[in-house]
Order: C-alpha cells, then structure tokens, then sequence
C-alpha cells in the first residue's frame, strides 16, 4: 500500500524540523543528547570500517551505530539478544501476559515528574501482583515488567507489559502451579481496583511527602479515582520461549520505528498509526514537524531509568540456577550456549551473514581499515546538536 514511498528515517524528521524545535521548546540534557546521537547514528561522524570481497573485489563502507536506546536504527540485534538471555534465564512454565495502564488525567503529573512517575508505577504493579499471589494461591510469584510509555499517536499512553509464570513459591518452601483452572491468572476487575488503589495512594503519599501536592495535582487525582482502570490480561500461553517471544517485540521498541514514517515536507510528517477504534486499521496521521517532534521526546527516559525489571522470583537475588519439580520430573533451566564472535550471534538469531558479499553472494567481506570517528570540539551537548542541525 505504501511501498512506493521515498524511504524515510527519524534522523530525517529531526534534520528538516529540528533547529526550529529547539528554539521553541526547552529540552533536558537527556532529550538533547538522544537527538543528538539519532542525527550521528550509522554516519562518518562516528567512524566504522572498510572492507573488500575477497572474489569479486567490491568495498564496503560500514560506519557505527549509536547504541542510544531510543534510536530506531539500534534496537533490533539488541531485542534478539535480549529474547535470547531471557529464554535461557526463565523458568520453563506457562506464562501470562498482563499489561497495566494508567487514565491520561494522570498525564501533566507524569510530565512533571516522569522518573518519579514511572518508579511508582512499577511499584504499584508489583505490589499488586505480589498480593494477588499471596491472598489468591498463597504464594511468592514473579514477574517481568516492562514499561512503555506510548500510544499509536505518540501521545504519552505510560503502561507496563508483565510476564508473569504460572508457578510460585509457596509459604512452606515447595514449588507450586498456579492458575491451573482458569483461563487467565486473576480476576482482572479486582485487579484494576487494587492496581488504581495501590497507585494513587503512593502517588499522593509521595507529592505530599515532597511538599508538591498542589490543589491542581489533587484535581488530576480526584478526576481519576472514578475512571475505568484498564488491566489487559491474556489467557496464559503454552510455552515460555513463545510467549518471550511474542513479548519480546515491545522490549526495544522505540515510540516511533523508521517503517512507520511515510513521509516529510516542508511543513508536516506522516506516519502509519493503528486506530485502536476501528479494528486496529493502520492509518496515516499528520503532524505538523516540531509537534511530531515534540511527542517524540516525551517519551525519551531519563539517564540511568531501568525500563525492563524482574520481581519475585525473577530478581537476580532470589534466582539462581533455579529447578522446578512437578511430581517427579525435574526440569531445568537452559544451559547457556558455547561463546561466539557477534557475527555468529547475529546469523544464528536473524539468519543474516553480514560478511557475505552483497555483490557477488560468495565472497567474503575483510577488514581492510578501521575509520577514525570525527572529533567534535568540545561537549557542550546544546552546541553540539546545534551544528549537527546546521550542516
């Protein structure tokens, strides 16, 4: 349906709008520096390498990536890397696939805060899944929780997606099945309940403790006490690697991929959006280029903000070389696989041989050189993307 379009990437949208949207907004250090790195992502600035085919003699440029996480250039081998670790790090049960969400009357406290925000969110949906285990099958559960932060619009949508196994630790120290009876984990009307209770009070606890809840705050969280708290829940899937990696899609997405942006003028972008009203139909939407813009960087994270966490008996501290037994099987934890170069790694996990010549489609890509990246002078990040906007 679009295939004719010219291809069009968000280093672009940034290139075209971008010296007028940082003269119209203020952006934090962590929003300049994820623009930043975008505009640098696979270009000369960051240097790469040559290489030549050994038949047929064809040379190659490569220049590095950026590595930002919220460059859609960058996630792709790091989420088959990560699907990856975490099959071989979960426990082999069913699983269930819960996705929590928050009314958008929540969102201007939210911006005023996004770290303090999104950290009471995760501790809001543990605390309500650790509870329902507790009271619902009397045992210690676990989770995988990861946040996102966006809708389909680039509009902030925060939400957490959780990975939750179908086993728990039980008060007298045995491994015990949970949710054998029924379709799905939970009730999903009592954890809504619990889920908007448990959020809103810490949320007002904390603005109070910091001397931040203002009448307009209390207004926002008044408004939405009454609203219909939505806890999504699927009915729980057969097999852990194929629910890791059906979950594994939203782990490295960014708010918008490259293949989603149609096209850019002079004055607006369109992008593909899937409207949720009418079946899912993807859409064009359009936008004019600093908002396009402005929505994007709502959803960049602050530094250092861990948007994938683990609870329960999924922590780091509580799982190790974990066994379960279920009458008597025992089964085990996947062992980890033999070390490889990364270029193995990625032929094994997407079926591409990047030292494959494209040319010729036998020979092989070599080294020839390494190329220097451009030194910028100084680190003044502010300057810094100001003249990567100029050129």
């Amino acid at each position: 349906m679009y295939g004719d379009q010219k291809k069009v990437e968000l280093a672009d949208v940034i290139r075209r709008f971008g010296k007028r949207f940082v003269a119209q907004e203020t952006l934090s250090p962590d929003q300049i520096k994820a623009l930043y790195h975008i505009l640098q992502c696979r270009t000369s600035a960051l240097g790469g390498h040559e290489e030549v085919c050994t038949c047929c003699g064809e040379v190659r440029y490569s220049y590095n990536s950026c590595g930002d996480r919220h460059c859609p250039k960058c996630q792709g081998t790091k989420q088959a890397l990560w699907v990856e670790q975490l099959i071989q790090t979960t426990l082999p049960v069913k699983h269930y696939h819960l996705v929590f969400t928050v009314p958008h009357c929540l969102n201007k406290i939210c911006l005023w805060n996004r770290k303090m925000f999104y950290t009471l969110l995760f501790r809001a949906v543990w605390s309500t899944l650790r509870s329902f285990g507790y009271t619902h099958y009397g045992v210690e559960s676990g989770a995988i929780a990861m946040l996102h932060t966006w809708g389909q619009n680039l509009w902030l949508h925060p939400h957490v997606h959780c990975l939750v196994p179908a086993v728990g630790y039980s008060l007298k120290g045995k491994w015990k099945q949970i949710g054998k009876t029924s379709r799905f984990l939970y009730p999903v009307q009592e954890l809504s309940e619990t889920f908007r209770g448990k959020f809103l009070d810490s949320l007002k606890r904390h603005l109070k403790k910091q001397h931040q809840y203002t009448p307009s705050f209390d207004s926002h969280i008044q408004d939405a006490f009454p609203k219909d708290w939505v806890v999504f829940s699927e009915a729980s899937m057969a097999k852990a690697d194929h629910v890791i990696q059906y979950l594994g899609q939203y782990t490295h997405r960014v708010a918008i991929a490259n293949s989603r942006i149609l096209s850019v003028n002079d004055t607006k972008v369109t992008f593909i959006a899937k409207d949720y009203r009418e079946k899912t139909i993807p859409k064009p939407v359009i936008l004019d280029g600093v908002e396009f813009l402005r929505r994007f960087c709502l959803h960049i994270l602050p530094k250092g903000f861990i948007k994938v966490r683990r609870f329960g008996i999924y922590n780091a501290t509580t799982k190790r070389n974990l066994e379960l037994e279920f009458g008597n099987e025992t089964i085990e934890t996947v062992k980890p696989r033999k070390k490889e170069t990364a270029c193995e790694t990625l032929k094994r996990l997407t079926g591409i041989d990047v030292l494959v010549c494209p040319v010729c489609k036998t020979g092989t890509m070599i080294l020839v050189r390494e190329l220097p990246r451009i030194r910028s002078p100084g680190n003044h990040l502010p300057s810094l993307l100001n003249a990567c906007l100029q050129q």
